[in-house]
């Protein structure tokens, strides 16, 4: 099939480094290709599923950077992870409010739809590159007065040294989705792009429950890896 010469050209010419960060236009593609952009569509949609390739809503189509190593169980800042790995990060706040949880969340902190909850929306860059939207659900029983609180910080530097709680233990479970409205908008990436679901329950050192963060990902943008000890049976 065409699309696939194509996207295999594609590749190459990204492998070979003849193409720039930002690729030509579609238009100018398909006719590089002598295709309809229709087809070229097709190819280049493959290349972002395979993550060598991200779109931006009305910017264009660009080569991925090399992914973030994420590991879920990590409770490493996101800041120190992203410079130990030679990447800029940055986080902006998007709201911090008390809200009403829905039924997904509730049952997640094992709560009520009824009790209120500290909702913290970022969107955090890596190379000023918007990746990551995070929305942290906690439970205002351990962080008395938060929203007094300066977000410019991490929330783990924030809990230790304000509140004397440090994560110790998290749950996680990844899966594929795709972006959506306000997130897909905070990524500029266009409505129906793939990611990744990241979603953790996180404990402190008293094996309290204390929040959950729900995190979704441009899905070339992170490697999800975890190192593991066996145990000898």
């Amino acid at each position: 099939m065409q699309y696939l010469k194509i996207k295999e050209a594609i590749f190459e010419q990204i492998e070979s480094g003849q193409l720039g960060q930002k690729l030509p236009s579609e238009r100018k593609l398909a006719e590089s290709f002598n295709t309809t952009r229709i087809t070229l569509r097709e190819a280049l949609s493959l290349l972002e599923s395979e993550g060598k390739l991200f779109r931006e809503d009305r910017r264009g189509w660009f080569i991925s950077p090399q992914p973030l190593i994420y590991d879920p169980t990590n409770t490493t800042e996101f800041p120190a992870m992203a410079m130990a790995q030679g990447r800029t990060p940055r986080s902006e706040l998007l709201s911090a409010e008390l809200v009403k949880p829905n039924r997904q969340v509730a049952q997640l902190l094992q709560t009520t739809t009824e009790d209120e909850l500290y909702r913290i929306k970022r969107l955090r860059f890596l190379d000023n590159r918007p990746v990551v939207v995070v929305t942290n659900y906690i439970l205002p029983s351990f962080f008395p007065n938060l929203m007094e609180t300066d977000f410019t910080h991490s929330l783990s530097i924030i809990y230790r040294e304000q509140f004397n709680r440090i994560y110790s233990k998290t749950r996680y479970r990844v899966s594929t989705t795709s972006l959506t409205g306000s997130t897909a908008t905070a990524l500029r990436a266009t409505a129906g792009s793939p990611a990744m679901f990241v979603e953790r329950l996180n404990y402190d050192q008293y094996n309290n429950l204390i929040d959950c963060d729900l995190e979704y990902w441009r899905h070339d943008a992170i490697c999800i890896q975890s190192l593991a000890t066996l145990k000898n049976t």
